[in-house]
């Protein structure tokens, strides 16, 4: 099952959710405002208070940066 973490007006956030959906992925949304208790969590799984956040957690990964999650969708799951 894959998991992002966003926040809906975010570029960088789109670029992921837009990739999911080409790739016709089911994912859990996980949207992170600043200041609520999933931003903390979201730093206690990955460490850093930054979206995108994609955890896939069939395979055990967990990452940031838009493009780096794309390139990995593409490889694994395209």
């Amino acid at each position: 099952m894959l998991e992002l973490y966003q926040f809906e007006q975010c570029p960088y956030c789109k670029r992921v959710r837009e990739k999911l959906t080409e790739l016709d992925l089911d994912y859990i949304c996980r949207n992170v405002r600043h200041g609520t208790e999933k931003r903390d969590i979201l730093m206690t799984l990955g460490g850093q208070d930054q979206v995108p956040f994609l955890m896939d957690l069939d395979k055990g990964i967990m990452m940031y940066e838009s493009a780096e999650i794309v390139d990995y969708l593409d490889k694994n799951y395209g």
